[in-house]
């Protein structure tokens, strides 16, 4: 990888034993962060974009609870992937998805998360929001195929992926033609 902190970044996930958690069926955790940078990186991703996808769940998330790096540790972070990068991971792991799904189901102007634990509401920057749904999209797209929990969050997935375009929406249909159908 080009990233300049790649190897920071792998070092530092391995010191906290994420090698040893498993994530979306029989993939490890670190194996799942380093696929959803991967994945950023070839959909175009910023460098900060790709690091918060390295990082995506180091907070835990309301579906993932097997692995929560505590919050005091947010330096120890930022120290690590940036500023940025850190921001993105945090809001990725404190969202509410219920209000941030119905964002893009009713297709709403509003730029906004909301975090599930203390119920701050945090402003968006159309950046940032363009980047959280992207981060969402593709983190979801990468395990779906080993989860087979397909229906779940179905209509705000899809949602984002049309108001990305582009790749996110051909990555999307390319994934889901994929999900085993009924007989």
């Amino acid at each position: 990888m080009d990233d300049p902190q790649y190897g920071d970044m792998i070092d530092f996930l391995g010191s906290l034993g994420t090698e040893e958690i498993t994530h979306s069926g029989e993939k490890g955790f670190l194996a799942h962060l380093i696929s959803v940078f991967s994945d950023l990186r070839r959909w175009g991703g910023d460098q900060d974009l790709c690091r918060a996808g390295m990082f995506h769940s180091i907070y835990g998330t309301e579906k993932f609870r097997r692995f929560c790096l505590p919050l005091d540790r947010r330096d120890d972070v930022r120290a690590v992937i940036g500023e940025r990068a850190e921001w993105l991971s945090f809001l990725n792991c404190l969202m509410d998805r219920t209000p941030w799904d119905a964002i893009f189901v009713t297709q709403s102007d509003e730029r906004t998360i909301r975090n599930r634990e203390n119920g701050e509401v945090y402003p968006l920057s159309d950046d940032d929001f363009d980047a959280m749904a992207t981060l969402q999209v593709c983190d979801w797209l990468e395990q779906v195929p080993r989860s087979q929990e397909w229906g779940y969050r179905r209509a705000a997935y899809r949602a984002m992926a049309e108001y990305l375009g582009g790749i996110a929406i051909e990555e999307y249909d390319r994934v889901f033609a994929g999900e085993s159908q009924p007989a």
